[in-house]
């Protein structure tokens, strides 16, 4: 009797072993957060990492945006080794989304309507290199996306000056300290005084038509796919 309840004991151990196993499983290009659920990621520069945020949070199938550095040649940076841009690190923002409600296509798009992709030395009021706007692509089916959406763009018409922003292979990304995470929403008012004084809004505007970051968050690309009626 007392071996049948240790092999039943043992069983329940392995059971659950493979079950937290199955749960969560971090992978370089992939996490799968259950058995039915997983998650690609895309990795996006543009500036401000703040500024990057919350149009990507509101995106239908867009799971988590997290801000952070990538693309720098040492390990664990700060914000302020970022900032004093002798690191190499880009201020980025990472997204685990769901291919399955949203495609990689899709994040591309709301990427160009939230940057000034001609800019080489920064993006609005930031300069420097680590303020600069690159598309740090996952495998080679995001790059050739990503080219093609370069491409398409630049023969729009819509901008004068040529497209610098760079199509970079993924590396490492790191997490940035706590409090860049969700910065809008942790400091609205902040963040509403540092956007409206940066130059950011005003340019879209210009470029894109009058509309918020709040409308392309909420309403993701969909509404705003007729912009992209050269691509």
């Amino acid at each position: 009797m007392k071996k049948i309840i240790i092999l039943i004991f043992l069983w329940l151990i392995a059971a659950s072993a493979y079950g937290n196993a199955g749960e969560c499983y971090a992978g370089k290009d992939i996490i799968v957060t259950n058995r039915e659920t997983k998650a690609e990621k895309a990795t996006f520069a543009g500036g401000c990492f703040w500024c990057m945020e919350h149009a990507f949070e509101k995106m239908d199938g867009v799971n988590k945006v997290i801000s952070g550095y990538t693309g720098g040649h040492i390990e664990d940076p700060t914000y302020e080794e970022v900032c004093a841009g002798r690191t190499g690190h880009f201020e980025a923002v990472q997204l685990l989304y769901n291919p399955d409600r949203v495609n990689y296509q899709s994040l591309l798009d709301v990427y160009w309507m939230q940057i000034d992709p001609t800019d080489e030395g920064g993006q609005f009021v930031d300069r420097g290199s680590q303020y600069t706007t690159a598309i740090f692509y996952h495998n080679d089916e995001q790059k050739r996306l990503a080219e093609i959406s370069k491409k398409h763009l630049a023969k729009s018409g819509r901008y004068e000056e040529p497209i610098v922003a760079e199509i970079i292979k993924f590396s490492k990304f790191y997490e940035a300290e706590e409090y860049h995470q969700d910065y809008c929403k942790k400091n609205p008012l902040k963040y509403k005084y540092y956007r409206d004084r940066s130059g950011r809004d005003q340019y879209l505007n210009k470029i894109w038509g009058n509309k918020s970051e709040e409308d392309l968050g909420k309403e993701g690309y969909e509404k705003y796919k007729e912009l992209f009626s050269n691509f």
